[in-house]
């Protein structure tokens, strides 16, 4: 009796994936961070926000929440943490040193440029209200920028009631109580670094 084969329903073939957004090359990497820096004066969150999240959309409103958080944390130059973080996300290590580069490079020219031309006016008391000016209108990015991030608090694991109170606390904590920085990350950061891990349990084990 001959052997009989068992046929197999046609399989269709599944569709491409849909490309994660992102840079699409090590270029157009190092041309955006560029153009970030040279647009970041005085307060660089406001232009990362926008440019990532609002333009090229690499990034979500609360991974960008989440990726800032990291870069304020460790050492160093928040947007330098940042661009190497997003860099080495989409490119390995290559690309974060091209993000850096391209966050450095333009930028470090300019300011030697302008270092040269302002010593020769640094004493004038024009130029020292023309700054003063300009402190008033970073500061104020800073601000208009974590309004617009507040929206990704709606969504954190840690509940929108903590949220806003660990906010409450890291405002009077530095801005009021003048406590040094590193204080504040270790005791506040930790207690919100325990209570998301608290949460996160709570979730995986499928807890209301």
């Amino acid at each position: 009796m001959p052997k009989t084969s068992q046929l197999h329903p046609r399989q269709e073939p599944l569709p491409p994936a849909s490309p994660s957004p992102g840079p699409n090359s090590l270029g157009a990497l190092f041309w955006a961070f560029t153009g970030l820096a040279l647009q970041g004066f005085g307060g660089v969150v406001a232009i990362a926000q926008r440019e990532l999240v609002d333009k090229k959309q690499w990034l979500t409103q609360a991974q960008f929440v989440e990726d800032w958080a990291v870069a304020q944390v460790l050492p160093g130059p928040n947007v330098v943490n940042l661009s190497l973080m997003i860099g080495d996300r989409y490119f390995g290590v290559r690309g974060g040193m091209v993000a850096l580069a391209g966050m450095l490079s333009f930028p470090l020219v300019i300011v030697l440029i302008l270092a040269a031309l302002f010593s020769g006016v640094s004493d004038s008391p024009m130029v020292q209200g023309a700054l003063r000016g300009m402190g008033a209108v970073a500061a104020g990015m800073i601000v208009a920028t974590g309004l617009r991030l507040l929206s990704a608090l709606k969504d954190n694991v840690l509940g929108t009631t903590i949220s806003w109170t660990l906010a409450a606390a890291t405002f009077v904590a530095i801005a009021l109580l003048k406590l040094p920085l590193i204080w504040v990350l270790l005791g506040l950061g930790g207690l919100a670094a325990l209570w998301a891990y608290h949460q996160l349990g709570r979730l995986g084990k499928g807890a209301p």
